[in-house]
Parts: C-alpha cells; structure tokens; sequence
C-alpha cells in the first residue's frame, strides 16, 4: 500500500518491530547490537519524507543494511560477540537447556550470511525465492548458503 511520508513510525514498530528485532539478533549475533540497529531505523525513518511502496520489504532492508554496517565496523574495530542469547525462536524448540545452548553456539560461529538465511527459512518460513529476492542474490546462492549453514551446523554439534 502507498502511503505519504513513513507512515506512523509507533504502528510500524508494534506491527514489524518484534519480527525485525529477532532478524537483526540473528544477523549481528547480538542482542543490544540489534536493538541498536532497530533504533538507528526507525529514528531515520522518522526523517524520511517520501513515500514508502512496501512498509514490511522496505523496513528489513533498511534493517539488513543497518546490520551489515555494524557487522563491517564491528570487523574493523576488531570487536567481537557478546554472549548474550542469540535465538529467542530456539526457546520454542522442545529441547533440553543445553541442547539450546549448544544449538546457539553452533549458529553463532555461522557467517552472518549463512545465519541470515537460517532465520529466514527455518524460523520465518520464508522460501529459498523470498530469501534470494530480499537479499539480491541468486537463489542458487541462497541454497549453497542454506547446504553450508546445515553442513556446519551438524558438523560442529556431532562433534560437540
């Protein structure tokens, strides 16, 4: 729906904040990294004056790009991850404590990449196509990061 200006920024957060905020977490590893980046959002959303053709598409890139420049400063500085809960999603999972544990330290060693298609297609239940037209990559990319991520994944929990 076209609308005129942002929009109402409060009824875009209650309507996407929660869904951006686990997308961000997922990508930075961090939770206060990606309320950081929510915040840096939404406060230029309030800035922005023209029009916006899709709230929920224009919202997450804005959040991805958000994401990946905090992940290139953080490269830069040399800063690395706190150990704070990465995946609220995995509290739904029926798994023991540590069991979750050790699933959120396999997915924090995944590149950003690799964990940001995880959190799209297992835990939004996005396709491989919604994932590689958000993204603009190729969805043969979006596959070979999904193969990778698993590969990984198995790999770092069956020799935990």
């Amino acid at each position: 729906m076209s609308q005129r200006g942002p929009g109402d920024p409060g009824r875009l957060f209650e309507i996407h904040g929660p869904a951006l905020y686990r997308y961000a977490v997922m990508l930075l590893a961090d939770a206060a990294a990606a309320e950081d980046a929510i915040q840096q959002v939404f406060v230029s959303l309030l800035r922005r004056p023209a029009p916006i053709e899709n709230e929920a598409h224009y919202l997450r890139r804005a959040v991805r790009n958000e994401c990946y420049s905090m992940l290139r400063a953080r490269k830069v500085r040399g800063d690395s991850v706190t150990d704070r809960p990465l995946l609220e999603a995995i509290a739904a999972v029926p798994a023991a404590h540590d069991e979750r544990i050790a699933i959120e330290s396999a997915i924090r060693l995944l590149p950003p990449e690799q964990r940001e298609v995880i959190h799209l297609h297992v835990f939004e239940g996005w396709t491989f196509q919604q994932v590689a037209d958000a993204s603009d990559e190729s969805i043969n990319t979006i596959a070979a990061r999904y193969r990778y991520a698993i590969a990984k994944l198995r790999q770092t929990l069956t020799s935990a």
